[in-house]
């Protein structure tokens, strides 16, 4: 089972034109990305996938299509999704020959991805598969060990007051966070320490925690 550190996994996207050597600078961004959330194991998957997803818009829309990558967290999925304007090109599961030198791409998305599809807007095609992480939670906003400790706190809280029960998960959550907080810097008060610096100390630590889920140039 993998382990999940306490990672932020800040969704985010890429506006690029489809040219045929953009293919290996997306992959190289996408396995920095993966790297950074703690999911090399599953680069090679999502760099596969990119590549052919791209390169199923330069081959069927056509070369310079204005294209954007979007990779987020679905639960404990990981979502890669390619944007394109042409609503009439969709990407087809052929059964094409081992030896053909076209017309695998979307078998070999089917092949490594959980799942894939296309949805269609007024502006838009959105041709996107998910692949399995194996994280026992999505981590789409912080993840793993740094989740699992706030809700175990907010559960205590709910129980111990439970007017504010359920409001974890609901819009009274930042307000019973904000209760957690207080009481926390209460009792460092009461150990004889300064709870400012312990808010200016944890506020470096968090800032530090998202400037390591940033890549330059998102």
């Amino acid at each position: 089972m993998v382990q999940e550190a306490c990672v932020f996994r800040k969704p985010w996207d890429l506006a690029f034109s489809a040219e045929p050597e953009e293919v290996g600078a997306l992959r190289r961004i996408m396995r920095l990305h993966l790297g950074i959330w703690g999911l090399q194991h599953i680069s090679d998957q999502a760099q596969l996938c990119v590549s052919e997803l791209v390169s199923n818009v330069i081959t069927h829309v056509g070369v310079g299509t204005p294209v954007t990558l979007t990779v987020s967290m679905s639960g404990t999925r990981l979502r890669i999704e390619v944007h394109d304007p042409d609503t009439r090109a969709l990407p087809t599961l052929l059964d094409a020959a081992p030896d053909a030198e076209c017309g695998r791409g979307m078998a070999l998305v089917g092949a490594v991805a959980d799942r894939w599809g296309v949805q269609l807007r007024a502006d838009r095609k959105i041709t996107w598969c998910e692949l399995s992480t194996g994280l026992p939670s999505g981590g789409g906003r912080t993840g793993g060990t740094c989740t699992s400790r706030v809700e175990t706190l907010l559960g205590e809280r709910a129980r111990e007051h439970p007017r504010s029960a359920g409001t974890a998960a609901a819009d009274g959550a930042e307000e019973t966070a904000v209760d957690v907080i207080v009481d926390v810097l209460h009792w460092l008060r009461g150990l004889g320490h300064a709870p400012d610096e312990a808010l200016d100390r944890a506020q470096i630590r968090f800032a530090n925690h998202v400037g390591e889920a940033e890549v330059p140039g998102n």
